[in-house]
C-alpha cells in the first residue's frame, strides 16, 4: 500500500510517492493540473493508495497564503473522486526552497536545475517525507 503526495499548483502539480513498505518517499512525476485527473484513475488501477497527502500552502506567521484557496478545491476533488481514500494536509512552507536546495547539491546538470517540474516532484517528495517523518514514533 502505497501513500501518494501532491505539491499542487495552478501551473503544475509535483506528485511524489511511498515504497509499498511506506518507508521512503520517491519522486513520480510533474503533471499540468488537467492531466492529473486521468492519470491518478489510471495509476489508482495498478497501485494501491492509501493516503493522500498534500501540501498546504501557508504564509510565515502560520495562516493560509494566497494559493490555499486553489489547493482546498483540489483536496474537496481528490475526496469527490476517491471518497475512500483519506486525504492529510501539511505544511509547505519552504518545500520549494528545500527542493532547490537540494537539487542545486545533487549534481544536477543546470538545466535540470532550472526545470520547474524538477523542484515541483522533490518539493512533493519532501512533503511526503516530512509526513512519513512525522507518523514515525522513535
Amino acid at each position: 500500500m502505497r501513500i501518494l503526495a501532491f505539491d499542487y499548483g495552478t501551473k503544475r502539480v509535483g506528485i511524489a510517492v511511498t515504497d509499498p513498505l511506506q518507508i521512503i518517499a520517491n519522486p513520480l512525476t510533474t503533471l499540468h493540473p488537467e492531466k492529473l485527473w486521468p492519470f491518478l484513475h489510471e495509476y489508482m488501477l495498478s497501485e494501491a493508495v492509501v493516503t493522500f497527502v498534500v501540501g498546504k500552502p501557508r504564509q510565515l506567521d502560520g495562516t493560509d497564503s494566497q494559493s490555499a484557496a486553489h489547493v482546498v478545491g483540489f483536496i474537496r476533488r481528490l475526496q469527490r473522486e476517491f471518497p475512500t481514500i483519506p486525504v492529510v494536509e501539511i505544511d509547505e512552507r519552504f518545500t520549494s526552497k528545500m527542493a532547490s536546495a537540494a537539487i542545486s547539491q545533487s549534481g544536477m546538470s543546470r538545466k535540470k536545475r532550472q526545470n520547474k517540474e524538477t523542484v515541483d516532484t522533490v518539493s512533493a517528495t519532501i512533503i511526503l517525507q516530512d509526513y512519513l517523518n512525522s507518523k514515525s514514533i522513535y
